[in-house]
């Protein structure tokens, strides 16, 4: 289902009455959708997030099905969503390393709205002057620090996913995530986050494998227009290693074979794996670089002929 942010969505008795930290919206408002992931991120607003559910999903238990659908095509092996407020829940669980992944690909897939997370204070017009600071305190200490999300429950301590950017000493400005779970307090988990942008920027080298847009490999395509295809990534692939490690960087590309047109631009193809001194370090999704439309009969024939000879 296709939203706009200046759409408005209605707030339902459920969302109006969510525990925990809260935008203060209540069901006589028509709220537009930029107000409300405003109210989400910034005031941590449980009724934001349940009125977007609601107003995506259809119902809350539907959208928990596409949270989970997402987070399962996005490779966050040890996540379940069983609602999308974040409270407490038997099976409700999540880990730093899947969290690593949702906030790359948030930033990587949906950079215009990067900018959210790094606005310091929010209050919607209408509702109670309180509880509008946002509570990563990291973006009043740090200003490196442009985000991105806290969280807290009793169970799950004080949290937080917090991102830099900075330069290295040989690569100029890259972006860092720093995550921390289960925090005494909301300091504590400002100062632990810190420590690791501190220490992450200041003992480890960005490396630059490709360029925005450079082929990591280009094998070849059957049974399309073009016999072979680019596949790389929009931004640049850079990996952070140990100072003095980049030596022992490997990659290794794993990809269908054969590989079939028809292939769309900017479809997932492939994986990057990037191995440091034989250890996994990362594995990145490859992309198409462009379209190759599917031949003509007598192309796909040759080609069928050609696979069935190999």
């Amino acid at each position: 289902k296709k939203i706009t942010l200046q759409q408005t969505f209605s707030v339902s008795p459920k969302a109006w009455k969510m525990e925990g930290s809260r935008m203060f919206i209540d069901p006589k408002m028509q709220v537009p959708v930029e107000d409300l992931i405003k109210g989400m991120i910034v005031q941590s607003g449980n009724d934001a997030t349940m009125a977007l559910a609601e107003g995506v999903g259809g119902t809350s238990e539907h959208f928990v099905e596409m949270m989970n659908a997402q987070a399962k095509a996005l490779g966050m092996k040890n996540t379940a969503y069983k609602n999308p407020e974040g409270l407490t829940e038997t099976g409700h669980l999540t880990t730093a390393r899947d969290l690593s992944i949702l906030a790359t690909r948030l930033m990587q897939d949906f950079p215009a709205y990067v900018g959210y997370y790094a606005i310091k204070k929010y209050r919607y017009p209408g509702t109670p002057a309180a509880n509008d600071s946002n509570r990563n305190l990291l973006l009043f200490r740090d200003p490196t620090v442009d985000g991105l999300k806290t969280g807290h429950t009793d169970a799950a301590g004080y949290c937080l996913v917090a991102t830099a950017k900075r330069d290295f000493p040989n690569l100029q400005g890259r972006r860092l995530l720093a995550i921390v779970l289960g925090a005494s307090s909301e300091n504590a988990r400002a100062e632990e986050a810190q420590k690791l942008l501190n220490w992450g920027y200041t003992a480890f080298d960005g490396i630059k494998l490709f360029d925005a847009g450079q082929p990591v490999v280009s094998p070849a395509v059957f049974k399309g227009r073009e016999s072979q295809v680019g596949l790389g990534r929009p931004q640049a692939i850079v990996v952070a290693v140990p100072q003095g490690q980049a030596g022992k960087i490997k990659t290794l590309v794993t990809r269908p074979d054969p590989l079939l047109a028809p292939l769309q631009k900017n479809q997932p193809v492939a994986t990057l794996k990037v191995l440091l001194d034989q250890a996994p370090l990362t594995e990145i999704p490859l992309v198409a670089l462009s379209t190759v439309e599917e031949a003509g009969f007598i192309g796909r024939t040759w080609d069928s002929l050609t696979l069935w000879l190999k």
